[in-house]
């Protein structure tokens, strides 16, 4: 095998193609705000660790080092996401290549993943999901570089990756364990004789190997958080919809994704790939019987792309008819890259989707998690209210005379993250909060004994009234179009009795 074999060659249009993708996704950043993931992922970036309530930690230490150089701006928060969009465009075009696709597969399948809805959307928000969509398709070009090439370097290359991938996001994991049952029944069967296999394993292994631990001494909270997101978002999941959603999410560009499909399975230049639509369909089938959120699926979708524009290039032989192909992913394109990146201001965005309801009746993204129907869908609503709170917040903190005495109390994960990372540029302290990792991060005691609290929340707690003989209504997001529309931020003041007496007792019983 040639020491090369591992190389990418520089081609000027897949770089350029790439450096677009990057344009677009820092283009229309200001557009709206954080992202309440974003919020939350980027305050991990304040307690590096081997794990976190909900995630692996690569996605924490990764908000650390670019907090670390670029500070807590929405450019900070988005810029990471953006260089991987490029990055996977040199990944996808090459994938074609190794399909047997020549240079304009790799062009047709770089376009097809510039314009798809579901590229647009996971390269504009930072969240281990970017991470995830990278990870499955350099994992799936490697095991594609190793059937061309027996190159025993790639196995050990895959192990690493692979253990890198897990410390982002376990539901790669699936795409892992197939891999595992399907190969035996493969050509590619003779590498559980390769030492260089077991080597990449054991690496992996050892790479993966900090968040286990982290994971057994924090009492294995992956398995609550799986719990909960059944019993609140996936038992609303419908299989139907599950399988409609493998079509729009990657809107024209399911053209290549159903084309690629067929390819693996009909062509015979597809024979030794083939195993690999196999596995497609088993991952489709397997979160769709699991009620999983249909963007689980999207690891699949660059590759499908790219086997795609493989098959395209096979079936168009003459020169205009490939060209007109690209063209028209690209015009097709255009009117849907609303619901995948905010072009618009927020106006803007509910004026979108208000016509496309009025003219052509499509309700399509709007739907939330709930199933209820609103103006803006759910993500793009996650991205609205954050400032205002967070200037609320401030407006508060001000009336405080004695600041050391005074903490910012939280309800949600959101709302915290706001606090934490919004609220750095009003020299705000960081928020307590019982939801996601902020769990970890709670005082437990405080000194000196609060005589003031920040209060965020809908409405007082049950308990406020009885903690504090003063109450006052600072103000509420008052964006209609915010998921976060009526959250308040209260000033409690003059408590009767010690603050901490009553905290202490309340971790006590949160950790029973």
């Amino acid at each position: 095998m040639s020491e090369n074999s591992l190389k990418i060659k520089i081609d000027p249009v897949i770089w350029g193609l790439a450096l677009l993708n990057v344009a677009i996704h820092l283009l229309f950043i200001n557009n709206l705000e954080y992202h309440r993931d974003e919020l939350l992922y980027f305050s991990l970036g304040q307690h590096p660790a081997f794990g976190y309530a909900t995630v692996p930690p690569l996605i924490g230490w990764i908000a650390w080092l670019m907090k670390s150089l670029f500070g807590y701006s929405l450019f900070a928060v988005r810029l990471f996401p953006a260089i991987l969009s490029g990055l996977i465009i040199i990944v996808i075009a090459e994938i074609a290549k190794e399909l047997g696709g020549s240079r304009y597969s790799s062009i047709l399948a770089s376009t097809g993943m510039i314009v798809s809805i579901f590229g647009l959307r996971t390269f504009f928000l930072f969240q281990p999901v970017h991470l995830d969509l990278f990870f499955w398709t350099l994992s799936i070009y490697l095991v594609i570089k190793y059937i061309n090439t027996s190159s025993d370097k790639i196995l050990v290359l895959f192990g690493v990756f692979a253990g890198i991938a897990l410390m982002n996001k376990y539901l790669i994991g699936l795409l892992f364990f197939l891999f595992l049952v399907v190969i035996p029944f493969t050509q590619l069967k003779t590498i559980f004789r390769n030492r260089r296999f077991w080597t990449g394993i054991i690496i992996g292994a050892l790479i993966f190997l900090p968040n286990i631990i982290w994971q057994i001494i924090h009492g294995l909270p992956v398995t609550g958080h799986l719990s909960e997101l059944e019993r609140t978002q996936l038992v609303n999941v419908d299989r139907i919809e599950f399988l409609l959603a493998q079509l729009y999410s990657p809107g024209i560009a399911s053209i290549l994704t159903i084309a690629g499909l067929l390819y693996l399975f009909l062509s015979k230049n597809a024979v030794k790939f083939r195993f690999l639509g196999i596995i497609a369909v088993l991952v489709i089938i397997t979160l769709m019987l699991l009620r999983g959120k249909s963007y689980y699926t999207q690891g699949l979708f660059p590759f499908l792309i790219a086997a795609g524009a493989v098959s395209a290039e096979k079936i168009l032989r003459k020169t205009w008819s490939r060209i007109t192909l690209i063209d028209l992913i690209v015009i097709l394109a255009l009117p849907a890259i609303p619901f995948g990146i905010p072009v618009f201001k927020s106006e803007g965005m509910i004026s979108y989707f208000k016509r496309l309801e009025t003219k052509y009746n499509i309700n399509i993204g709007r739907q939330w998690e709930d199933r209820s129907i609103h103006s803006l869908p759910q993500d793009y609503a996650d991205m609205l209210g954050w400032e205002e709170l967070t200037a609320i917040a401030n407006k508060a903190y001000q009336m405080v005379s004695d600041k050391k005495a005074c903490f910012i109390y939280c309800e949600n994960y959101g709302q915290a993250g706001a606090i934490t990372v919004i609220g750095k540029k009003y020299g705000l302290p960081e928020a307590i909060c019982f939801s996601e990792s902020f769990r970890y991060w709670i005082t437990m005691k405080f000194d000196p004994d609060p005589t003031t609290v920040i209060y965020i929340n809908d409405k007082p707690g049950k308990d406020v009234d009885k903690l504090f003989s003063k109450i006052i209504k600072v103000g509420s997001i008052s964006n209609p179009d915010a998921r976060e529309f009526g959250t308040t931020v209260f000033l409690l003041q003059d408590p009767r009795i010690s603050f901490n007496k009553f905290w202490i007792e309340r971790i006590t019983h949160f950790h029973e």
